[in-house]
Order: C-alpha cells, then sequence, then structure tokens
C-alpha cells in the first residue's frame, strides 16, 4: 500500500496504481476496527451504534472500491448501511440518522476521473482527520499481510434520498421567489442531487453537465475561474438570478452573480453573516483566516461574534463546535452549519441563497458590491525547499506588524495584511495578500514575491 494516498484529511491516489480493491480491502477493515475502539460504554449500547454508513460518488470504479472496502468492514465485525451513489455531505447526515459509530465515503472529490479515495467521519460526524485518526488507520492498514476474513458483519442496503431531502428543505423558507439559477453540476453528484431535492421548487433551473458519463467536461473543482466559464455564460444567456457550479462530490460550490462575475467564498461568508445574524442573534461565525477583513467586519457590524480559524475542515468544524456557532464559511468553497451537525453542505448552502434572494430587494451583485472594499491576491502558491526557515524570515521582516501563527505566519498593518501557510503535502508555501487598494496590493505581492521567489 502507497503510504502517499494518506493525506492530512482523507485518502486519494490514483486508481488502480496507488488505490485499487486490495487497498479499499484494507481501509475498510482499519477504518471498522478504529472506528469501533472510539466508542465508549454508552455509545455502544446504542442500536446501531456498531454500524458505519458507506457511501460513494459517481466514479466509475467506485463500485468495485466500495464492495471490496464494505468486505474489509464485515470481516472486522462491522455492520454496513450502505446507502449507495450519494454527494458526501448525505453521508454526515446518515451517520446521525442511523446513530452509527461513523461512515466513510467513497469519492476523490475535486480531483479527475483517474482518482478515487475515502473520506472518514466518526461518530456525529466527526472528520477522521491526521491528527485525530487517520494515522492510527494507515498503521493498522498498511500492517496488514492479507486481504482475507470471515465476513461476520452485515449489510443494508437503504435508499435515504426522501428523509435527506426533508432534512435540506427544512432550511428553506416559506415562500421561496420564482428564480431562474444556472446550476453546472461538474458531471458530479450534483447532477444527481439537485434534481432529488428542488424537482419540486417553483424555481427554474439551466443544467449544465448534469450527466454521469465516466469523465468530466470540465475539472470538477469550482476554485478554478476557467471552470466557471460554462456556468457564466449560461446566467448571461439565460438572463439569470445567479449561477453556482458544485464540485464533485458536492460538499462545495461557487456561486456567480446575475452578470456572471464570480464571488468569493469570503464574500459569501459576508453576505450571510447578516442573514444567520437575524436567525441567531450574537451568534459566533467562524471563518477560515485567509478570508477578507470584510467578514469580521460584517459580523461585528451585525452583532455577532468574529471566530478566526485555521484552514481544514477538522478545524472549522471543530471551531464550530467548541463556539456553538450558528455558521461557518471557508474559502475553499465549504460553508459549515451548527444545525446540520456542525458539517458542511453545498445543498443547504444553496437553500440558504435561495432564501437569501427571495427576500432580497435588490440583485446579487447589488447585495455584494459593498463588500468589495478590498483588494485580494486570491491564494498565490511558492515553490520553497525550507518552508519553517521562509515564514521565519518573513516575521524578522515585518516585524512591525502585528503577527500571530494560527496557520502560517500572519502580519497585520493598518492599510493592508498577508498570511503566509505551508502546505501539509508538498514543498509550497500559500500565500494570501489584502490591502486597502489595487496599487498598495501589487506593491506588496511584488514585495513578498521576490523573497518567495516564482510563484507557480
Amino acid at each position: 500500500m502507497d503510504s502517499a494516498i494518506f493525506k492530512a484529511y482523507d485518502i486519494r491516489g490514483i486508481y488502480p496504481d496507488q488505490i485499487n480493491e486490495e487497498d479499499a480491502w484494507k481501509i475498510g477493515y482499519s477504518s471498522a476496527r478504529f472506528l469501533r475502539s472510539m466508542l465508549h460504554g454508552y455509545e455502544r449500547g446504542q442500536a446501531n451504534s456498531q454500524s458505519i454508513c458507506v457511501g460513494r460518488d459517481m466514479r466509475t470504479h467506485g463500485k468495485s472500491i466500495t464492495k471490496a472496502l464494505i468486505e474489509g468492514m464485515n470481516s472486522a465485525g462491522a455492520n454496513v448501511i450502505d446507502i449507495g451513489m450519494i454527494d458526501t455531505p448525505q453521508i454526515y447526515f446518515a451517520i446521525n440518522y442511523f446513530g452509527t459509530c461513523g461512515g466513510v465515503q467513497v469519492t476523490a472529490s475535486h480531483n479527475p476521473a483517474k482518482y478515487n479515495g475515502f473520506k472518514i467521519s466518526g461518530l456525529k460526524a466527526k472528520p477522521v482527520s491526521a491528527d485525530t485518526g487517520l494515522k492510527d488507520i494507515e498503521h493498522i492498514a498498511t500492517a496488514l499481510l492479507h486481504t482475507k476474513g470471515k465476513c461476520s458483519g452485515s449489510i443494508e442496503k437503504y435508499n435515504l434520498t426522501n428523509e435527506y431531502k426533508n432534512h435540506v428543505l427544512k432550511f428553506l423558507r416559506p415562500n421561496v421567489k420564482k428564480l431562474k439559477i444556472a446550476i453546472d453540476a461538474s458531471n458530479g453528484m450534483a447532477g444527481k442531487m439537485v434534481p432529488a431535492l428542488f424537482g419540486d421548487l417553483p424555481i427554474e433551473i439551466i443544467p449544465l453537465n448534469f450527466e454521469h458519463n465516466c469523465s468530466f467536461k470540465h475539472e470538477p473543482n469550482p476554485l478554478v475561474e476557467e471552470n466557471l466559464a460554462e456556468v457564466k455564460a449560461a446566467v448571461k444567456k439565460e438572463k439569470c438570478d445567479f449561477g453556482v457550479c458544485f464540485d464533485g462530490d458536492a460538499d462545495r460550490l461557487m456561486m456567480v452573480d446575475e452578470k456572471g462575475d464570480s464571488i468569493g467564498c469570503d464574500l459569501l461568508t459576508a453576505l450571510m453573516a447578516p442573514y444567520f445574524l437575524k436567525i441567531q442573534p450574537g451568534s459566533a461565525i467562524v471563518y477560515d483566516l485567509r478570508s477578507s477583513l470584510v467578514v469580521s467586519e460584517e459580523i461585528l457590524k451585525n452583532g455577532g461574534t468574529p471566530r478566526r480559524e485555521r484552514v481544514g475542515h477538522s478545524f472549522m468544524k471543530k471551531a464550530l463546535r467548541d463556539s456553538h456557532a450558528v455558521f461557518g464559511g471557508e474559502l475553499s468553497g465549504h460553508f459549515y452549519y451548527r444545525d446540520n451537525y456542525y458539517a458542511d453542505s453545498g445543498m443547504i448552502t444553496f437553500v440558504h441563497m435561495l432564501n437569501i434572494a427571495s427576500t432580497a430587494s435588490g440583485t446579487i451583485s447589488e447585495l455584494v458590491e459593498p463588500l468589495r472594499r478590498y483588494a485580494n491576491s486570491g491564494e498565490m502558491n511558492f515553490e520553497v525547499d525550507d518552508k519553517k526557515t521562509m515564514m521565519e524570515g518573513l516575521a524578522r521582516k515585518y516585524h512591525d506588524g502585528q503577527i500571530d501563527y494560527l496557520d502560517g505566519v500572519t502580519v497585520l498593518y493598518k492599510d493592508w495584511w498577508f498570511n503566509c501557510r505551508p502546505s501539509n503535502t508538498e514543498p509550497f508555501l500559500r500565500l494570501n495578500i489584502e490591502a486597502n487598494s489595487e496599487n498598495l496590493l501589487k506593491e506588496k505581492i511584488s514585495e513578498i514575491g521576490k523573497l518567495l521567489g516564482k510563484s507557480i
């Protein structure tokens, strides 16, 4: 087994060279051993606590990978509730709906079609990352010498669509407008889930790439600007109220306004802040530290408590639980909800945007325009051999600013700020800069860029 497939937050690799059915069996066996070992006395006595939920996305090798995964789980003595081809957020719902000790989604998320992988969650859908159990699972899996064992566990197949639909639509407010929306499913799971969940609503959907045809028309990663080209063109051609592009497993989305302009996910967090603070006055709202200053400003302006957090879904979800925050937003397009088991959901985010658009007096671009008050670089990557030394050098050079080390190094001045943090898996430093003007932004990109070297 290639240890490189074990990442910071999930397991991913190229099929069949890095991940195949033998690997899936071992990961199934080891994840079942780990998830069941984490149960405490009271939890062990609950009806489905010894069971594990399993789902998969639309990738062609997903069926055989899932079959092997389940066989491994059964050989470890675990019962499996197989809920079929679903979006990743449905596995979080299923874990809580059935009360299982955890769940595994077979998916490679936004990666190309040749990839596959596993997202593992524990009790109550808490994420299992490198810091919370993934290394233990890796240790068990890599120590296994064979993929044979008596399948003492059971398999129950369950279609959870109706229950999941009820859960998602409980967030929809009455009297939604007859909106026209372009949706790019990226040939991923949104192509199945959008019609199933929203087909009965009085909205007009312009569908793009809803087919599951064993490939992706464009990379299923909405954070890459060129992947938004189709939805932008459709919004303008069809005169839509807004457009949405989902990633492969539909846990993330990007949004474009009625003019076809993309909206940064930090600006979406800022847009949604007053909406959620009306629902839960004074609540905390969590955001990742790459986000624009406008996010904290909007939270404070509307009586909320800003909670700045490290990048990564395991950190975001923990921060949400710890602060009992009503909502959280990450620059990557993950949006988290207290009333969704502190988990992220692309579909629930879409519902909240329907609510906001239905009650707004103006267009989406008019709502967002006041939030575009800073110039932002977006995330830039630099290949650096000694990441630690380079970040220490940045801290020394910019020692006269307000410095913190929550995730990498962040330095704040009165008219600009930057964050430079290390990649978990690659020899990269990731840089974000924001300034009060475009000219100052260009100056600082050039200044710091010369220190870090050539961007990638």
